[in-house]
């Protein structure tokens, strides 16, 4: 493994070479120092003394025996990479046989290796002959499509040396020679590119036979196989490394193949016919073979002149004993050798598309049997079949026209002056509607609803509803009449109407066809309206109240252009934007619909569910009264009111909004103004203590007996830095005294309890590091009037205080350092008391002592 030098390698001789060949022989090196780039030296010998050859870096060394040859170019050096070189000999003769050595010039530190190497070349004689069939040269062959021939070619080898021949028979219809299929000089087959296919169907194969002949097959010739073949042949050996190497190659140009294509055609291109009239095309088979041959032809309809065999439908088929199948109204003849005939009758517009006729040519075989030889498809041929189009008019008008909205309509589509009209001929409609825009352009049709041949309603997505609900009837009074009625018409069905008749015609399978859309007339339905006017006016009965009295208003409604109306009234309060209960501003309380049905909206005061009234006191009156009025009722109340007229089935359709002018509650008070302020004394805790939050209340102006007041004490929770979290309700107690807590997740508990009149604490036993954040309490007071009435104030929030939970570490990590001491200790000694007993009487050995011979020491003299 330590060991490197230089290393000179050519091949292991002796090589083996025919004369007048070229000779290739490669040297290369390897494990050296110096530069990348080392010359060669290459010297020959016949018996003992070498002669100089060429180099690659002395121009002089050639000896003068090879110096013409050399300048000839017949002997030369070719460089394949730095470290390698190949010696070429043209021309080779029974004079260079010999040993052939390669040097390379030391360009190392120290001298290691090799720098030379011999091989023997040995030249034999040329033995191998190679002939096409009977010693002939290149002949014509002249086939048909289909057809089978058979070339040969003669190779022989007289070598001295035991060699193997490789046959290759190629192909030449260009400009380069392809490989069709070699029998190789181990015994093998091997088909070319393209050719792999064909050689395992048997259709080409390579046969041997007497006299050293090779034979190619080649059955089922295509216009591919045109072209002219040789036979190559190469002579190899085996090395004496074990590898085959190639000693020279021949090839002789057997014959010049031309193939004769087979077509098929239809006579005639694109074809025009007119429906009911007959379809005439001719396939024709062009073909040189004057043997004996049937053909089998197919005729093929296809919608897309791109549609494959196995897309498109057979129409009909000869086979090669000329049996046609069957079919009634196409027929297919058999006009000459070469021509077939196909005749469809009473074509139809479902004929267009693209016709094509496949072929097939059958020869006989010397068994009896016959034998496909040639298969093709003609080019698609366009055909169109123009339709018998009626002749009619359609007419539009309108039997009934509304003058008022909920008016029915009623409009007839008529057919006139239809001509050139049949049995096979059927008429259907579609209606469509289209808005007029007030510019000059056009809107889209819409849509209503169409009938197929069937005369099958199918809807549109504009009316589904109302035509599913009977209020648009479609209908065919007569064989030439289809009518449109709206039983209820509404503004939103004004606009310009059309219908559209189409004439549907039957084919030969029975199926409907539509053939031609006449579009009438537009008819605009369109009525004067006057715009409808609502007008609602508010008043307050009692101008002046205190608070827990009862508020009452009236709502008095007048409209104008609606006919027979009914009102539904919204009962809105707009809030102070102080009141936290709803920071839109905004509140809807109490409605009652055209029915007279009274619905509570937004209404959320439990206690005082029966304390808003809305009732109807005549038909265009309405009263609202709201009992105990507190001074979070302070607002500007409205009325709300929608007209509704009857619209069709007994419906109600919305007409127009009204608002009334505001009515204003305003409780003028000296009453007490209340602050919340929240206090800790260490807003910073250590985990699984107790933290203290007080809620502290304070009053400015009128002082009141504690029994007067009482307050609703909400805590939350911010669990953030900032407030801009969520908050998180913690706990609640009531103004009876009720406390109401939060579901939580951790370990933590809480209490809220009442310490005072103005005090509430909050306190989180066994703090966790979840339980920080920002903390803050929300009071709602309630102060009860000299009438006994409690009256509620506006919600009060204080501002939030933080709280942070800080972790012990020294009782953290206390009981996990004691376990873990205690654990060590007793292992320790566990292990010392198993090593005592192990080493006292498990392990304890008996050793004898050796006995000592006991000799004298011998004097110095007699040593």
């Amino acid at each position: 493994a330590f060991c490197r030098g230089r290393i000179v390698r050519v091949p292991k001789g002796p090589l083996i070479r025919v004369v007048g060949t070229e000779v290739v022989i490669p040297c290369s090196v390897s494990d050296y120092d110096g530069p990348s780039e080392q010359n060669f030296d290459w010297e020959f010998s016949r018996e003992t003394d070498f002669v100089r050859i060429v180099s690659t870096w002395d121009s002089t060394f050639t000896s003068e025996e090879y110096q013409k040859r050399v300048g000839r170019g017949d002997i030369k050096l070719r460089r394949s990479s730095n470290d390698a070189v190949e010696l070429v000999i043209r021309n080779i003769q029974p004079a260079d046989q010999g040993r052939y050595k390669c040097s390379t010039p030391s360009t190392d530190a120290t001298v290691q290796g090799n720098y030379d190497a011999e091989v023997q070349v040995k030249v034999i004689s040329d033995g191998l002959s190679v002939s096409g069939s009977k010693g002939r040269s290149s002949v014509p062959l002249r086939l048909s499509e289909g057809d089978s021939f058979r070339l040969r070619c003669s190779a022989i080898t007289s070598s001295p040396e035991h060699t193997h021949l490789h046959v290759t028979w190629q192909i030449k219809s260009g400009s380069a020679w392809r490989d069709i299929l070699s029998l190789t000089h181990e015994g093998k087959f091997q088909p070319g590119p393209g050719y792999e296919e064909r050689y395992r169907n048997g259709d080409i194969r390579l046969d041997t036979g007497a006299n050293d002949t090779y034979r190619l097959s080649v059955s089922q010739a295509s216009s591919a196989d045109g072209g002219a073949y040789r036979c190559l042949v190469s002579e190899w050996v085996r090395g004496a490394d074990g590898s085959w190497q190639r000693i020279q190659e021949k090839g002789v140009e057997i014959a010049s193949v031309s193939i004769q294509r087979t077509d098929v055609v239809i006579s005639t291109s694109n074809v025009s016919v007119t429906e009911r009239d007959s379809l005439d095309l001719t396939c024709n088979i062009t073909t040189d073979r004057s043997g004996i041959f049937q053909a089998e032809v197919m005729w093929y309809f296809s919608a897309s002149p791109d549609d494959t065999l196995s897309d498109a439908q057979l129409l009909l088929s000869m086979d090669r004993d000329s049996v046609v199948s069957d079919s009634t109204l196409i027929s297919l003849s058999h006009v000459d050798r070469n021509s077939y005939h196909l005749l469809v009758r009473d074509v139809d517009v479902e004929d267009s598309g693209y016709y094509f006729c496949e072929a097939a040519i059958w020869v006989p075989l010397h068994n009896g049997s016959w034998h496909k030889v040639v298969e093709r498809t003609s080019a698609p041929v366009s055909v169109v079949v123009t339709a018998l189009e009626p002749d009619y008019d359609v007419f539009l008008n309108a039997s009934k026209m509304p003058k008022f909205s909920d008016d029915p309509t009623e409009l007839h589509c008529r057919i006139t002056n239809a001509q050139d009209t049949e049995a096979n001929l059927r008429f259907a409609v579609s209606w469509y509607y289209r808005q007029r825009l007030r510019s000059d352009d056009v809107a889209a049709g819409e849509l209503l609803a169409t009938m197929d041949a069937d005369w099958t309603l199918l809807l549109g997505d504009r009316s589904r509803e109302r035509i599913q609900n009977g209020e648009i009837i479609f209908s065919k009074k007569s064989v030439d009449t289809f009518s449109l009625r709206i039983q209820w018409t509404s503004e939103s069905d004004r606009g310009d109407y059309f219908c559209v008749i189409s004439a549907w015609s039957r084919h030969r399978n029975n199926s409907w066809v539509k053939s031609k859309d006449v579009t009438s007339a537009p008819v605009y339905v369109f009525w004067a309206t006057q715009d409808y006017a609502l007008t609602v006016e508010a008043v307050k009965l009692k101008p002046f109240f205190v608070a827990g009295h009862t508020f009452e208003m009236t709502c008095k409604v007048s409209s104008k252009n609606i006919k027979t109306p009914r009102y539904s009234v919204l009962i809105t309060a707009e809030k102070p934007l102080t009141d936290q209960s709803n920071p839109n501003g905004t509140t809807r309380i109490i409605s009652l619909n055209q029915d007279s049905v009274v619905r509570l909206e937004d209404w959320t005061d439990q206690t005082r569910v029966d304390g808003v009234v809305l009732e109807k006191v005549q038909e265009n009156e309405f009263r609202y009264r709201m009992y105990q009025t507190q001074i979070s009722d302070a607002g500007l109340y409205r009325c709300v009111v929608t007209a509704w007229s009857p619209g069709g089935g007994g419906m109600w359709r919305e007409a127009v909004n009204g608002l009334s002018n505001p009515i204003q509650i305003d409780f003028q008070t000296s009453g007490p103004v209340f602050n919340v302020s929240v206090h800790s004394d260490s807003p910073t805790i250590y985990q699984g203590e107790v933290a203290d939050l007080l809620c502290i209340v304070t009053m400015e102006g009128m002082a009141l007996e504690p029994d007067d007041m009482s307050f609703d004490v909400s805590w939350f929770a911010v669990r953030s830095f900032t407030l801009d979290g969520e908050p998180i309700l913690l706990a609640s107690l009531d103004r009876r005294g009720i406390v109401t807590q939060s579901r939580r997740n951790g370990s933590s508990d809480i209490s809220l309890e009442r310490i005072s009149p103005l005090e509430f604490r909050l306190r989180v036993h066994g703090c966790e590091d979840h339980d920080f954040g920002n903390h803050y309490c929300v009071v709602t007071p309630w102060v009860r009037s000299a009438t006994g009435v409690w009256q509620r104030e506006p919600d009060i929030r204080a501002k939030p205080i933080f709280l942070s939970v800080k972790m012990d570490v020294l009782n953290a990590f206390k009981y996990p350092l004691l376990i873990g001491i205690g654990l060590a200790t007793v292992t320790g000694l566990l292990s010392c008391l198993i090593g005592y007993c192990s080493s006292r009487w498990c392990c304890k050995k008996e050793v004898q002592e050796t006995r000592r011979e006991r000799r004298r020491l011998m004097s110095m003299e007699m040593d």
